[in-house]
């Protein structure tokens, strides 16, 4: 399967801009879990895109998905409707806490619209002071100036100019800090309910529900990321049905397309009423071809075998991961839920945890980090066992040349 004429790895410093830094390798094809690159090197796929490929690579349901709609209707805008962006939106209502849905690209845009629906909704409902919001330390939200800078990590914020103001960054986890800083003039605290670029943290049971506690006796919307933690990745179909507390507004992305492009927000129906017409808009979110294909996924994560699958492949990778820890002595712990797993260094491996990135993609493993001292793993949902078997093999093989 060695492509001829390819493009080389060397082209992407000639042309791309440089604010990516990409693994010696191209993949040019990927079935199931498992990736071949331009020399026909087979990869076993620990990162699904960053928890985007939910489904693995050219899952039939959505090859057929897309093959269908793209011989039917690609584009529309929002000039008009369309029907796979009705039957999305319908499910996803009545899988969920929602009655409205807003499509929007990503979850930056996702994320944008979900902050700027939570000013709009206070300002109108309480006046022109209540504008703050609350976020947290080493919290991710995009790359947007506006979610970037709710991010709590000063350094993907930090040398672009003036930031968006009335921002405050508290710790994640610390109740005491929440109540210190949430006010009547706090419009919406924005959460991830496991945070995942900040090194794979889940909040405690005391955690959330104070937030929510709070945010109802402040008058403040509770917003929850769930671009990564959504659609299947902890066991769950959204993080908050794990943890017994409902959001008011929900920001999804990454694993709705399957890896098709799509993002949306989710709220109640007096919320919505605040982005009225002309308010905020999309041009391509909510197209035909991306509604098509994050339909079909929907469809088959939402069955309760999948979700008890995400659950029984956590067991596996835990127990394995045990494994090779107790061989090199590596992890201080395991931290996550379902396949948004994430294995911590402990000291004396403290800060190389790129290394070891490097080291499996040579082994034949495609993972990820969260941050230099985490491994983060976020497989397919529906990754066979024996991939998982042989993944950390990989993991095991690429750990050994480094020890």
């Amino acid at each position: 399967m060695t492509v001829k004429n390819s493009v080389e790895r060397s082209v992407f410093d000639e042309v791309m801009v440089p604010c990516y830094s990409p693994m010696d390798f191209i993949p040019v094809k990927g079935q199931g879990s498992r990736v071949w690159d331009q020399q026909d090197n087979e990869y076993i796929d620990f990162a699904g895109g960053i928890a985007v490929s939910c489904l693995g690579h050219c899952h039939p349901a959505m090859v057929k998905a897309l093959t269908e709609q793209g011989n039917k209707i690609w584009h529309l805008s929002n000039v008009m409707t369309n029907e796979p962006a009705l039957r999305l939106a319908k499910k996803l209502t009545e899988l969920t806490f929602a009655e409205k849905v807003f499509f929007a690209n990503s979850g930056a845009e996702a994320n944008e619209a979900a902050l700027k629906l939570a000013r709009r909704y206070a300002v109108d409902t309480y006046g022109p002071e209540k504008t703050e919001i609350l976020a947290f330390v080493q919290g991710f939200h995009g790359r947007t100036f506006f979610t970037v800078t709710v991010g709590g990590q000063s350094h993907y914020s930090d040398g672009f100019g003036p930031k968006p103001s009335d921002i405050t960054h508290i710790p994640y986890n610390d109740i005491d800090a929440l109540k210190a800083h949430i006010s009547d003039k706090t419009c919406a605290v924005m959460m991830e309910p496991l945070q995942g670029e900040g090194g794979i943290v889940s909040p405690s049971d005391e955690f959330a529900q104070a937030v929510r506690e709070l945010c109802d006796k402040h008058n403040a919307l509770l917003i929850f990321d769930e671009v990564q933690t959504g659609n299947g990745r902890t066991g769950d179909f959204y993080a908050y049905q794990g943890l017994g507390i409902t959001p008011d507004i929900l920001s999804t992305a990454k694993s709705l397309g399957a890896g098709f492009p799509i993002g949306a927000i989710m709220t109640t129906t007096k919320i919505a009423g605040h982005f009225k017409v002309g308010v905020h808009g999309s041009t391509y979110g909510g197209n035909p071809l991306g509604c098509a294909v994050a339909e079909a996924a929907v469809n088959i994560i939402s069955q309760p075998e999948t979700l008890a699958g995400v659950k029984e492949r956590e067991t596996l990778f835990r127990a394995g991961l045990e494994k090779i820890n107790q061989k090199y002595h590596i992890f201080s712990e395991v931290r996550g839920k379902g396949l948004l797993l994430g294995a911590a260094l402990n000291e004396a491996w403290e800060g190389r945890a790129r290394d070891i990135l490097v080291a499996a993609g040579k082994a034949g493993l495609m993972m990820l980090v969260a941050g230099p001292n985490v491994l983060r793993f976020t497989p397919s949902l529906i990754i066979p066992e024996q991939d998982i078997e042989e993944g950390l093999a990989r993991l095991d093989k690429a750990i050994s040349t480094l020890v």
